[in-house]
């Protein structure tokens, strides 16, 4: 019976090296198998620096090839969609980096080219799997802090002009790239969906895209979470929770260095508290999460579907900020 994971990567950039590959390698229950890139010496390149066995011009080639039990997309955003059909058509597992699709639409077509060939799927927000944010949700559902009311996330960076997220044509932009997360993780941690969405961006020039968004979720049972993201400011991913007894903060939400430890600020009782995360690499056990889920036969421990929620979400905020 097979105890590890052999996995094939669409895409050789920043995440893919900085992130994944090392993760993979950290892992319980993963190998990296292949990598592949429109350039075959560039993966070539890639697949000797991190010795990685397989290493193919195409990403078809490595679809299709028999190796690679599991696939993570890590391709431009526009790309996603294709490259998941391909994958559900040929029967492979897939992991595909956040945001999901170009739109909800892209996403719908994507979960039920999977569904529909009973195929594993599901959307790498690493962050989900970090146990900094699994002892939040504890906190939240405890009562830590009473009943939740408001929620200010944000995540800010500067990004260069060359880079894919700046990109209009690649589904790029701020709420893509950053702001995807702050809608998420406000989604995860009440559990509901916008029932209302306010918002206002800046679009760059010459670039097209998003360089700035801000805006406000008020969700069913009237928490009102307010979100940013922003190629133009230092970096910074937060989040703060306020509720009837107390507050909880995050100062490094959603990019956690693996080698660091975290910590949670807990205001209740007119007492302050700091709770210490060990170290822990969230891609690492996002991706066994998902290698065990192939290897016990089980779904993925969140749903596809919330997938598409997401980005119904992020099409609510590009509608309401006058996307140009």
């Amino acid at each position: 019976m097979m105890d590890r994971i052999r996995w094939g990567i669409l895409g050789t950039g920043a995440i893919v090296r900085g992130r994944f590959v090392n993760a993979i390698r950290g892992s319980q229950y993963g190998v990296v198998e292949a990598v592949a890139s429109r350039s075959l010496e560039k993966a070539r390149d890639f697949a000797q620096e991190f010795c990685i066995p397989g290493a193919f011009g195409s990403y078809q080639e490595l679809i299709d090839n028999p190796n690679v039990d599991a696939v993570y997309i890590a391709t431009p955003n526009s790309e996603h969609l294709a490259w998941a059909i391909a994958c559900a058509e040929a029967g492979k597992p897939t992991l595909c980096e956040k945001p999901l699709a170009s739109d909800a639409n892209e996403a719908r077509q994507m979960v039920d080219a999977f569904r529909s060939r009973n195929v594993p799927m599901t959307e790498a927000f690493m962050y989900r799997f970090h146990p900094q944010t699994e002892r939040v949700k504890a906190l939240l559902n405890d009562g830590a802090i009473g009943a939740l009311k408001t929620i200010m996330t944000g995540f800010s960076f500067i990004t260069r002009p060359e880079e894919v997220a700046m990109i209009k044509s690649l589904a790029g932009g701020t709420l893509m790239d950053a702001g995807c997360y702050g809608v998420n993780v406000m989604r995860y941690l009440t559990g509901e969906e916008p029932a209302d969405v306010i918002a206002t961006g800046i679009w760059g020039k010459p670039t097209g895209v998003d360089e700035v968004m801000s805006g406000v979720f008020v969700f069913p049972s009237e928490i009102v979470g307010h979100f940013h993201s922003c190629f133009r400011a230092t970096v910074s991913h937060t989040y703060d929770l306020r509720g009837t007894m107390g507050r909880l903060a995050v100062d490094t939400a959603f990019d956690i260095e693996p080698d660091l430890p975290s910590t949670i600020r807990l205001w209740r009782d007119g007492q302050y508290e700091e709770i210490v995360i060990p170290p822990a690499n969230h891609f690492a056990i996002m991706a066994d999460d998902f290698a065990r889920a192939l290897l016990d036969g089980r779904p993925p421990r969140f749903a596809p579907e919330d997938a598409i929620r997401n980005m119904e979400a992020i099409d609510r905020i590009y509608a309401a900020a006058g996307r140009k």
